[in-house]
């Protein structure tokens, strides 16, 4: 989802969460996107729901057919919204950060910024997305109660209940990248201890989904289903969509296993301590090879050399005070020599810098970690 890459020349380059899509609105300071295959989509959609429209009602001619399969599609995305929007806040709620929810051609996304670390908080994220699709559907059926049937209105109701609870269900089944493949890995990850153990078994399920929705849509037409070309485009797009999604979790976690034995004591550069005042022609010979830490009199560190604004600026003017060229230490760029791996390398890929205090458990600097030693070790 981010670059891994960095132009040096002028420096890192942080992620716009806004791009990739129309930002509809923010939830708790969350970009909620829509993107470009939505519209693809729910397009889609429309053109092949509005001629069952016009077979479940007689009556109804092409406006009224086409008035509800669009009204059909635009609930049924602010319903795929909801679904997302229930992962979204169960995951802030458990402290994990969530960069933002996306809307696509097959369904939507919330990218969580962090790996939870307990399968418990796997499982409950996960979970949070069916429980509210499934509550909508319960809530759509109930107003059937007050709608007259057989109407175009009562049709939207009904359908609507019925997709919400599809996709509540579906989204159970025990296959990655559904909810339902994360709940398993979240049960297998529980009883091993291994979290990839529960992702392997999890993407077992999600080919086993994957073959059963392409004999879905060939049975359509083999049988000669009145749905058939829906039903053939949902089987394949869905069923490629959920064979692809379990192939890219095996990718990803192999890179995190990769990640998860990084030797951050190998790979951070030895660090130095001078004065902000010094020179910063002087710090820039000092500090060949190594990471340098400027303090000021006080006693508090004014920032890192940044080696590349340090050039510039000695050039200009080699007795300049190195703090001119000093890259702030902020609490997202300090890691602790004892952190997992695994940690570190997702905190350099989503943070916009590229070099990284590393200070041992009592708080003293022990070394600088520059992003692409950390990105060229990941990979």
């Amino acid at each position: 989802m981010s670059s891994t890459g960095e132009d040096r020349a002028s420096g890192p380059r942080s992620v716009n969460l806004t791009r990739g899509g129309l930002l509809l609105c923010k939830v708790r300071g969350v970009p909620v996107l829509l993107a470009p295959s939505w519209w693809l989509g729910a397009f889609v959609l429309v053109v092949l729901y509005a001629p069952l429209v016009g077979r479940v009602l007689p009556g109804a001619g092409p406006v009224v057919s086409w008035a509800v399969a669009t009204a059909f599609a635009l609930l049924l995305g602010a319903s795929v919204l909801a679904h997302e929007l229930g992962h979204t806040l169960v995951a802030l709620r458990m402290g994990l950060p969530v960069r933002r929810v996306r809307l696509f051609l097959l369904g939507g996304l919330s990218e969580i910024a962090r790996m939870p670390r307990r399968p418990g908080q796997e499982g409950l994220v996960a979970v949070a997305g069916p429980v509210v699709s499934l509550v909508l559907a319960a809530a759509f059926a109930g107003m059937l109660l007050t709608v007259p049937a057989g109407g175009a209105v009562w049709l939207l109701v009904a359908q609507c209940a019925v997709a919400n609870g599809l996709v509540g269900v579906f989204n159970l089944l025990p296959g990655l990248p559904l909810d339902g493949g994360r709940i398993l890995r979240a049960g297998v990850w529980s009883v091993t201890g291994a979290r990839s153990t529960g992702t392997r078994a999890a993407a077992v399920g999600g080919g086993v989904i994957a073959a059963g929705l392409f004999v879905w849509a060939l049975h359509g037409i083999a049988v000669d289903s009145p749905d058939r070309w829906l039903r053939l485009a949902l089987g394949l797009l869905v069923g490629w969509f959920v064979l692809a999604g379990a192939r890219a979790e095996l990718r990803a976690d192999r890179r995190r296993q990769g990640r998860a034995e990084l030797d951050v004591a190998r790979l951070m550069r030895p660090v130095l301590q001078l004065s902000a005042e010094s020179p910063v022609a002087d710090a820039l010979a000092a500090g060949a090879g190594r990471g340098v830490v400027l303090v000021r009199v006080d006693g508090i560190a004014a920032g890192l050399l940044d080696a590349h604004a340090a050039r510039e600026l000695a050039a200009r003017s080699p007795q300049a005070p190195a703090a001119q060229a000093a890259e702030p230490v902020r609490p997202e760029t300090i890691v602790l020599v004892s952190e997992p791996g695994d940690e570190i390398a997702e905190r350099v890929r989503d943070t916009p810098a590229w070099q990284f205090l590393v200070i041992d458990d009592e708080g003293r600097p022990a070394g600088v970690l520059h992003r692409q030693d950390v990105h060229g070790a990941a990979e």
